[in-house]
């Protein structure tokens, strides 16, 4: 089972089954898989957790294999979608991304099936969605995913 909450608040906590964490502290668009720090592109592996970094148009782009899930960071809301990037992606289960009115058009070119926008614009994003689920401390994710819709998550920082 993962685990999502905020460890304070400018730091967004993903624990895995054996309780080992990926923290992704917003504001420094910094990400660390339990101590190391992973914000610098290529490929890694720590703890059972795979992780791949790309930098596009000056941005990293972080993609991780969480107890059998697919998970996405995008930090940013102003980026060309193309083929490039939008394929780096691929299935996602979990998606964080940064929550702007424009980061919107980048979620809809992006399947997931779980999304959990961040950051003082987080509502923003939500309610341009039509999105109005009530705040929650922890995010707990099972083995399955309905694959047939898309669940927002509104976390409490």
């Amino acid at each position: 089972m993962i685990e999502i909450s905020y460890k304070n608040s400018k730091t967004l906590c993903v624990k895995n089954a054996d309780k080992k964490e990926i923290n992704f502290l917003f504001e420094d668009k910094k990400v660390l898989l339990e101590d190391f720090d992973v914000s610098h592109p290529g490929e890694y592996e720590k703890s059972w957790n795979l992780l791949e970094v790309k930098e596009y148009t000056d941005i990293l782009f972080y993609k991780f294999l969480v107890d059998g899930k697919h998970l996405c960071i995008i930090t940013a809301d102003a980026f060309d979608l193309k083929e490039e990037i939008v394929s780096f992606f691929g299935d996602v289960d979990i998606l964080i991304i940064i929550g702007t009115k424009d980061a919107v058009k980048i979620f809809e070119n992006i399947e997931a099936k779980v999304v959990i926008p961040y950051g003082e614009g987080k509502d923003i994003f939500l309610n341009t969605l039509g999105q109005h689920s009530e705040s929650v401390k922890i995010h707990k994710i099972g083995a399955d995913l309905d694959g047939d819709r898309t669940e927002f998550v509104n976390l409490e920082a």
